[in-house]
């Protein structure tokens, strides 16, 4: 055991008065945080180690509180040591939505979730969060080209095409920025919500949360990097989303058109970053798992790039060099 992992075991130990107890990983994690299962006389915990020099467990202590304060069922901190990067949070279970979904289960459990984002977005926190501003947003579109595109392929663009990228950035921005301005959790997916016996789901992972465009969680969960849906059901689970943000006084009288080009063009955006998300987990991390959700991320890509006459430069992109690429890379 590593001198950290017995550093966490003898916090724990002082945390359980001394009681015996038993750790078993948790979870896998994009981060630098690992989670472990704590298992002891009275149940169970779950530990989270986050290399202070890295990771910032207040941050999600601080968002967990705020966000279990206005009716969101986030993880309980039992106890905390900022300093080292400990924390000692509730058990939400192994339910995670995503080996859970399925045709015959799905409009029930997004119901759920969706539910979660209508608090999230009508009664979560603002102050004190990072605002989603244009300079954000280009910084996350910067991830394709370096590290997908150059990194990952290999491929050098031209002039012509990092000017074409710079108008797709332009269009997806433009985009993002006219919307309305609400929390969001960032990280909004199926890998992040756990199927719980009450309160349900079980949201995990809310410490990037930021300011930012109504449209972000809502095509992060409906655009799963990790699973796929019909494109009509996602359209009429995005629709009926758009309903309720209307009654609640989130959105004004935006028409769907307008409210679906929002959320193609945000999906585009968060896409985009992912690929190179990806790439560099792979490149620079040593995971190179994440590789095997490329293809459908790719396919979220393309789809929309192909269905917008301002994004044909970025479809002759995919089509020409991405693709081909891809597939001698494999």
């Amino acid at each position: 055991m590593s001198a950290r992992n017995e550093t966490l075991k003898q916090w724990l130990a002082a945390q359980l008065d001394g009681e015996p107890f038993t750790l078993a990983p948790a979870s896998s994690d994009a981060s630098f945080r690992r989670y472990w299962r704590v298992t002891h006389a009275s149940g169970t915990l779950i530990a989270m180690d986050a290399p202070p020099a890295v990771e910032d467990c207040g941050r999600y202590a601080d968002l967990a509180r705020r966000f279990r304060a206005i009716g969101l069922n986030t993880p309980e901190i039992h106890a905390e040591d900022r300093e080292q990067g400990f924390l000692l949070i509730s058990d939400l279970g192994d339910r995670v939505y995503l080996s859970q979904l399925n045709d015959q289960t799905a409009d029930d459990l997004y119901a759920d979730a969706l539910e979660a984002l209508a608090i999230i977005q009508s009664r979560g926190p603002l102050d004190g969060l990072p605002l989603y501003d244009a300079d954000f947003l280009r910084r996350e579109l910067g991830l394709f080209r370096e590290w997908f595109l150059e990194a990952h392929l290999g491929l050098r663009l031209d002039a012509d095409e990092r000017a074409m990228l710079d108008h797709v950035d332009d269009v997806l921005i433009a985009s993002a920025l006219e919307q309305p301005q609400v929390c969001v959790h960032r990280d909004f997916h199926s890998r992040n919500l756990m199927l719980t016996a009450t309160a349900n789901p079980g949201v995990l992972d809310f410490q990037d949360a930021v300011v930012g465009p109504l449209t972000y969680d809502l095509v992060s969960l409906l655009r799963d990097c990790y699973i796929v849906w019909p494109a009509a059901r996602v359209r009429d689970w995005a629709l009926g989303y758009r309903q309720r943000a209307r009654q609640s006084g989130l959105l004004a009288e935006e028409d769907a058109g307008r409210f679906l080009r929002w959320f193609d063009l945000m999906g585009l955006q968060r896409h985009l970053k992912v690929c190179g998300i990806f790439a560099r987990l792979n490149l620079r991390d040593g995971k190179p798992h994440y590789l095997d959700d490329l293809p459908l991320t790719l396919d979220y890509v393309r789809d929309v790039a192909g269905r917008y006459a301002e994004l044909d430069g970025l479809s002759r992109l995919l089509a020409e060099r991405v693709m081909p690429q891809m597939g001698a890379s494999t």
